[in-house]
């Protein structure tokens, strides 16, 4: 291994390279030594200076014999190889390497992994074999920004350089979650979560709040029984993209497959435990969906925001005969207006500045023979519906810049949370576009009016944030009753953003109401109606329908939806608005 750090450096504590390194050293649970020519410590981890008893300071510059179990490292001194030496050694498995400089034996460096006496020791070894290539993979580059984090994303050191390139000052990262961080921008995407959600070694492009590139290597760190328990990454600061453009392209090609294989493995759990249809409205619409899941017409997904729109629409892809093919989801309000087509349709190489000298296939090319979600449809921008339109209509599209059209075959599932009629009387939505994907829709009340599904949700919301932080929380008969009780207005996105709320800060096992968030406290529905006088009933009833249609006209915008809430047709609602 051609080492490029300064071995000299290691005890240097004001060193921002020295202290970058050590945070990779100590981010493993593995035991790692290095010594130089002379048989002297010169690097060591965390982890191996605990298991002497010792400090770093203490450790650093001691004769390796001093430490016990030399004799493994010593050999690759007396032996010096470029080949990386994996074996079993008791109950560990060691790792050894030499390490040259500009062709010279400068030291050795063991990394060694306790599998506490586990059966499968052959299995064991091609497994820590893999670990010890990773860890070798993160010395061999001078890094620009080291990054650890824990497995539930949450912050644990930053080098210093991070604070120039990333525009926010590295000591008040940390405590953060890279979930709440990716939200905010300050990096985007999450390599962290990358890496937690795909359970391997992912590299890829990251672009910071200062407008800077990075190329980011995360690597999971995990113990004896693979989980993962840290997660490092190493970036190098983008200047010159010529320099990286062999590593760019297969970075951009893992990224891609990297996206097809987890939207797979997500569906897949999605599909498995979280489309919940216990009341009668969702067991209507399950139903349905089953039905027209075995053909290719396309479907309209409308309701409130956060009710589940994407979980159907997952639901129908996992139940097609297209569910092994790619299912690729679009937030519409999240792309740029100047992006749209060529993110849709992609481009050919040369067809606008900035553009990649190999072109890039677009969504629609992506989803070919899967499903294409396109979530928040009346985000389209109107000239761009259009050609949307004319793609849908003919089944074929060209990239931008291009000449030839590519036959289409996607399955078209939207959705949105506006009135696209009104959006159509407004000039905002097209008319023929609205029919065209209209051709079967499903309407998800809010979840505030389908009781019977809140419990059902609750208890697979709880099971999976119990499973995500390894607690084992419940949930009391008073939260249960408060939950039946609230008005859900952010619907099963803020009843699931609750649970996670409570499982995380819940001071006990049992979940009291105490750890309500206050805005669902805040909300509860208004106390059962009051009788102050005796009036004749036909007079109760008149006023209590108008207090009711005036509440749901300030909510609702057309008659349709105040009937269907009331539960009347819709003449009825005209008709009465016509007396009021």
């Amino acid at each position: 291994m051609e080492n490029r750090h300064n071995t000299e450096n290691m005890g240097n504590g004001g060193n921002p390279a020295a202290i970058s390194e050590q945070m990779l050293l100590d981010a493993f649970l593995c035991e790692i030594v290095v010594i130089d020519t002379g048989k002297r410590i010169v690097k060591a981890n965390e982890s191996y200076c605990m298991a002497r008893g010792a400090s770093l300071a203490q450790v650093v510059g001691m004769p390796i014999e001093a430490c016990g179990n030399a004799d493994a490292i010593l050999k690759a001194l007396e032996y010096p190889t470029e080949t990386k030496l994996i074996f079993q050694e008791d109950d560990d498995i060691v790792a050894l390497s030499s390490i040259f400089s500009s062709g010279a034996l400068v030291g050795a460096m063991e990394m060694r992994f306790r599998h506490h006496g586990l059966s499968d020791a052959a299995a064991m070894e091609v497994s820590y074999s893999h670990m010890a290539e990773d860890i070798h993979k993160l010395f061999e580059t001078n890094w620009d920004v080291i990054y650890a984090s824990d497995d539930t994303g949450k912050t644990l050191e930053v080098s210093s350089a991070a604070t120039a390139i990333w525009g926010v000052d590295a000591e008040q990262l940390v405590g953060k979650s890279v979930y709440d961080l990716e939200r905010e921008r300050i990096f985007y995407p999450s390599i962290t979560r990358m890496v937690l959600e795909s359970k391997r070694r992912v590299q890829a492009i990251q672009t910071t709040a200062t407008g800077k590139k990075l190329l980011v290597m995360g690597t999971p760190i995990v113990d004896e029984e693979n989980r993962i328990v840290r997660v490092i990454n190493t970036s190098r600061l983008i200047v010159d993209e010529s320099e990286f453009s062999q590593e760019l392209n297969e970075t951009r090609l893992l990224l891609e497959g990297y996206k097809r294989e987890l939207a797979r493995s997500q569906l897949q759990e999605e599909q498995n435990n979280a489309f919940i249809a216990e009341s009668p409205e969702m067991k209507k619409i399950a139903v349905m969906a089953l039905k027209v899941s075995e053909t290719d017409v396309p479907i309209l997904i409308t309701g409130d925001s956060g009710v589940g729109k994407e979980v159907l629409a997952n639901f129908i892809h996992a139940k097609s005969p297209r569910t092994e093919k790619p299912y690729i989801k679009i937030n519409c309000s999240a792309l740029p207006p100047t992006l749209f087509e060529s993110e849709l349709f992609g481009y050919e190489r040369g067809a606008f500045t900035g553009a990649e000298r190999s072109g890039k296939p677009g969504l629609f090319e992506l989803a070919q023979g899967g499903t294409l979600f396109l979530d928040e449809i009346s985000e389209i921008p109107v000239g761009m519906q259009a050609k949307l339109l004319r793609v849908l209509q003919e089944n074929e599209f060209m990239r931008v810049g291009g000449t030839k059209t590519i036959p289409l075959d996607v399955r078209i599932i939207a959705a949105s949370n506006k009135n696209l009629p009104e959006e159509i009387a407004q000039g905002q939505f097209r008319r023929d576009l609205y029919y065209r994907l209209n051709v079967v829709q499903f309407h998800i009340p809010p979840l505030r009016e389908r009781q019977e599904d809140i419990l059902p949700l609750s208890l697979f919301f709880l099971k999976k944030y119990n499973a995500k932080y390894r607690l084992n929380r419940r949930l009391s008969a008073d939260v249960m009753d408060a939950f039946s009780r609230c008005r859900w207005d952010g619907n099963t996105r803020e009843l699931q953003h609750a649970i996670e709320r409570m499982v995380v800060l819940s001071p006990q096992d049992v979940i009291g109401v105490d750890s309500l968030p206050e805005s669902l406290q805040c909300r509860q529905r208004s106390a059962p109606i009051q009788v102050d006088a005796i009036i004749p009933l036909r007079e109760a009833q008149r006023l209590v329908e108008e207090k009711l249609i005036a509440m749901a006209q300030r909510k609702y915008k057309t008659t349709t939806r105040i009937a269907e809430v009331l539960g009347v047709d819709q003449s009825t609602i005209s008709r009465k608005l016509k007396k009021v």
